[in-house]
């Protein structure tokens, strides 16, 4: 705690009540818990648009644009305008992602719903929806990849702890992309221990409530139900797997609608920072 008043004391505005409100927002979400479920990751992606909000204000203060646009503080200015856009090249990919998701999920769940459908092309389009996942993962790794370094900070500069702060939103900024990045992989049931399981839950026991289902990363749970379900339906199974599955898929279908607002929003703050970091430059 000692930390955030040393950087609020150097903001040119100490009793400003946009200071308090930064570090309050900044400790909610350092000290959130980790995003497994999606009422986590909206709550995260939530908080994250009202420390941008809350940044913005600062930025827009005169006497931080007077330090920010300063010579000697051009290259740290620089830097944190890379950083904005490649949170804004991250948080654009998620947007992507969650559409092909749900376009993916729709088309998957009108196949399944046609009763006149083959098995062999309800088996076609499953395959290709887990194809499809393995494509979108791979887009959310690589737009994570290549972080900025930032240069060390002179501490006789006026403005360090500006920077210092902006260098902190990118910070948490990417730790909660990365987190919304794992939720869509399903990462929480990616080890074999994890997914076996649910595999053994779901196939062994005579009744799965869409309680249990729906506690389960929804990602993770479609993923692993659809790699059982094409193994089942080679084996003539009954129907309770089929409906597990289409229950998992209409609890993705509306969990992609959630985040995707919340990507939306975040998005456009994220552009409205960086405009006003480039509005800087002009002060």
């Amino acid at each position: 705690m000692e930390a955030h008043h040393v950087r609020s004391n150097s903001l040119h505005s100490k009793q400003h009540p946009l200071i308090p409100e930064y570090d309050k927002q900044l400790c909610r979400l350092r000290s959130s818990e980790a995003a497994t479920s999606s009422s986590t990751v909206v709550c995260k992606l939530n908080g994250l648009q009202n420390l941008h909000d809350c940044v913005d204000n600062l930025i827009c203060l005169p006497l931080n644009q007077q330090g920010l646009c300063r010579e000697q503080n051009r290259k740290c200015l620089d830097e944190i305008l890379d950083g904005s856009l490649r949170l804004l090249d991250v948080c654009d990919t998620a947007k992507d992602v969650l559409l092909q998701a749900k376009e993916a999920t729709q088309e998957l769940q009108s196949v399944m719903r046609r009763r006149y459908s083959g098995e062999t092309e309800l088996t076609c389009e499953i395959k290709n929806f887990l194809a499809s996942r393995k494509v979108m993962k791979k887009a959310l790794r690589k737009a994570m990849e290549n972080r900025c370094n930032f240069s060390p900070l002179n501490k006789d500069q006026e403005t360090v702890k500006i920077v210092s702060v902006l260098r902190d939103v990118e910070s948490i900024t990417l730790a909660i992309f990365q987190s919304l990045i794992s939720f869509i992989s399903g990462r929480n049931l990616q080890s074999k221990s994890n997914k076996w399981s649910f595999v053994s839950k779901m196939m062994n026991s005579k009744r799965v409530s869409c309680e249990e289902v729906i506690e389960l990363n929804k990602f993770a749970s479609v993923d692993a139900a659809l790699s059982i379900f094409i193994g089942q339906k080679l084996k003539k199974s009954d129907n309770k797997l089929e409906e597990i599955v289409q229950n998992d898929l209409k609890a993705l279908e509306l969990c992609i609608q959630d985040l995707e607002g919340e990507v939306e929003s975040l998005y456009r703050r994220l552009i409205k920072t960086r405009v006003s970091l480039l509005n800087t430059l002009n002060y």
